[in-house]
């Protein structure tokens, strides 16, 4: 059974209302981003629209809050969260808290990546990936608590709406 029109409009105006709270003054990283792409990779039908909405979400908010040299990276960090989300075939306590930690992790690893590639504060070899990555532990646990919480209220939330049978039906 393919979701309907009404069941999509829900979904894009739930990344839109979660891409909106990063205008919510808030910790560093403890924001539902990650939960918007988990969300957008599971319920999306469409696989072009499941990368498209979070996508142009966070590409809309960046042109306010502004663009950062790192801001690919970033991208792509939400484009491999959706890519997880992807897999979540049900939605379970312990499968929706699986993915919202691999995804703070993948996006921990990437984004680093890229501070590390882009800032002179590290030094271009493994000793300043190595730091660059220690240095980032603060955000990754800032992260992994607001991802466990955004992504259990959103996924149980949504599943509260939208009956079962429209939900996780489709295709890899």
């Amino acid at each position: 059974m393919a979701i309907t029109k009404e069941h999509s409009a829900w979904i894009i105006g739930v990344i839109i209302l979660l891409a909106m709270f990063r205008f919510v003054p808030h910790p560093p990283n403890a924001t539902p981003i990650a939960a918007m792409a988990l969300f957008a990779g599971a319920f999306f039908s469409n696989r072009i629209h499941a990368y498209l909405v979070p996508l142009v979400a966070m590409i809309l908010s960046d042109l306010i809050l502004g663009f950062h040299s790192t801001v690919l990276y970033v991208y792509a960090g939400i484009m491999a969260t959706v890519v997880i989300g992807s897999f979540l075939n049900q939605v379970t306590v312990f499968r929706v808290g699986m993915a919202a930690i691999i995804a703070s992790i993948v996006f921990f690893l990437i984004t680093n990546f890229g501070a590390w590639m882009h800032h002179n504060m590290y030094s271009q070899d493994l000793n300043g990936l190595l730091q660059a990555y220690v240095a980032g532990i603060p955000f990754l646990r800032n992260s992994l608590i607001a991802n466990l919480i955004f992504s259990y209220l959103v996924f149980y939330a949504l599943t509260s709406f939208i009956p079962g049978q429209y939900l996780l039906k489709r295709s890899h």
